[in-house]
């Protein structure tokens, strides 16, 4: 992973815990302190899935409404909360598809917050790396892309990335396969 991608919460798994059993007792600081922690990850995911700021933007209001919505039948098996979240965005942004039925014209996606900022040199490097990075994985099913990254850029496990697209951990690990299968044929052709 390089320092460009989205991190994992700094918070622990035991401290979310702690903030999810108080947001379904009702505590509007944990609620908020929720909706921080989780935020810049859910936007910047559904803004790479959909495509462009102003559909991320209600695409993550909708989100948090229903994660205020469900937040009390939440219960912590498998998978962690912010699973459960990704998959709430994940299901939002099939619906928009659904709805939309039509190709959004795309943009840059932003870099997550809190990325130290590189050289004018280095982020140039990583502009030209990104580009033909995001050029050859538009050649991938959108499945594809999802899964890697949920795994590559958010830094999910298989497990986690099952939860959140609806799929079996062995589907994730075959779609992962192919992709990256996919991907270096690409490049070596390139």
């Amino acid at each position: 992973m390089t320092e460009r991608t989205a991190e994992r919460p700094k918070e622990s798994g035991a401290e979310i815990r702690r903030l999810v059993e108080r947001a379904q007792q009702g505590d509007r600081e944990a609620l908020e302190e929720l909706y921080l922690i989780h935020f810049d990850r859910i936007y910047s995911y559904l803004h790479m899935t959909v495509g462009n700021r102003h559909d991320a933007e209600d695409l993550t209001t909708q989100t948090f409404l229903r994660m205020l919505e469900a937040i009390g039948k939440f219960r912590f098996q498998a998978a962690p909360f912010s699973a459960w979240l990704f998959r709430i965005a994940h299901n939002l942004s099939m619906d928009h598809f659904r709805a939309t039925k039509r190709v959004q014209p795309e943009e840059e996606v932003p870099e997550p917050i809190g990325a130290e900022q590189d050289s004018a040199e280095l982020e140039a490097m990583h502009s030209i790396g990104r580009q033909s990075l995001l050029a050859l994985i538009e050649n991938l099913s959108d499945e594809q892309q999802q899964v890697l990254t949920l795994k590559f850029v958010f830094s999910f496990a298989n497990g986690e990335v099952a939860t959140i697209l609806g799929k079996t951990e062995g589907a994730v690990k075959s779609l992962q396969h192919r992709a990256l299968a996919s991907l270096q044929k690409q490049m070596q052709s390139d």
